[in-house]
């Protein structure tokens, strides 16, 4: 590699660790805060309420609940980091200094979405390592990962895909309530509808097929088959929509980018 094309991707690394030391500063909040959080759902659905629910599976349903809330803590944290960072950057009139920095249009949505993976992936682990916790606490065993290489592919693509969609609700909102409406009146419905606490082989008809519209519920069921080997899709089809969920959000993300205004809000 030329020394050219080595100084190219300077900008872009140093982009990249900005966001992952953005996020390092307040590790209270991003890190400590889904920390406590999924200690709370874990005691309460899963070991509380959990012992008196059976599943299809023959799985505990504490081992079903743990893969869905390892997955909502990476996409959660994945989006997060990135709308904030955007969305901070917008309100100090930062977003400014991209347009004379040495960073394609690409490279600037790739950074960031890094960015965001990086906080989602450390706090879906957290998450996972709290559950083993709770695991060992009550079955007396270790939960082991059916398919580490799966269970990668969809943290991966999820995370990138939903640090893409937090970057595409940034460049659009003109205030903070506009993002705060996209998390908590879209996002955490279609989590929590999504299979994080049940599987869709339980609901009504009706509601199962309107349930494989969302497409977060090919993502969590992605995480489940790498952890537990089980799946409520078939793995192949959840692994294309999730391709394509990540491609939809690139496209739409570098569109916005392209015809968003940097002004102050």
């Amino acid at each position: 590699m030329s020394s050219k094309a080595q100084l190219s991707w300077v900008p872009f690394f140093t982009l990249f660790r900005r966001e992952c030391m953005r996020f390092q500063k307040v590790a209270a909040q991003t890190l400590l805060t889904p920390l406590i959080n999924s200690s709370l759902y874990l005691l309460i659905f899963g070991v509380s309420l959990g012992q008196h629910i059976s599943l299809v599976s023959g799985v505990s349903y504490l081992a079903f609940l743990i893969p869905g809330l390892v997955m909502m803590s990476c996409l959660n944290n994945a989006f997060q980091n990135s709308s904030s960072s955007v969305g901070g950057a917008k309100f100090a009139g930062e977003l400014e200094d991209f347009k004379v920095t040495p960073l394609s249009e690409q490279q600037i949505i790739w950074a960031l979405s890094f960015g965001g993976l990086a906080r989602g992936l450390i706090v879906g682990f957290i998450t996972y390592l709290v559950g083993q916790a709770f695991y060992f606490l009550t079955h007396g065993a270790w939960l082991g990962v059916e398919h580490p290489l799966i269970l990668l592919f969809f943290l991966i693509v999820g995370g990138l895909a939903f640090a893409q969609l937090g970057l595409m609700v940034a460049f659009w909102a003109k205030t903070f309530d506009q993002l705060s409406v996209v998390g908590g009146f879209i996002l955490l419905p279609l989590l929590y509808l999504g299979g994080v606490f049940f599987s869709i082989e339980s609901l009504h008809p009706f509601w199962r097929n309107l349930a494989q519209f969302n497409p977060l519920l090919y993502l969590i069921n992605g995480v489940r088959y790498g952890i537990l080997g089980i799946s409520d899709v078939p793995l192949g089809f959840a692994a294309v929509v999730s391709l394509l969920a990540l491609l939809l959000m690139y496209v739409l993300a570098l569109r916005l980018l392209r015809v968003s205004s940097f002004s102050r809000w």
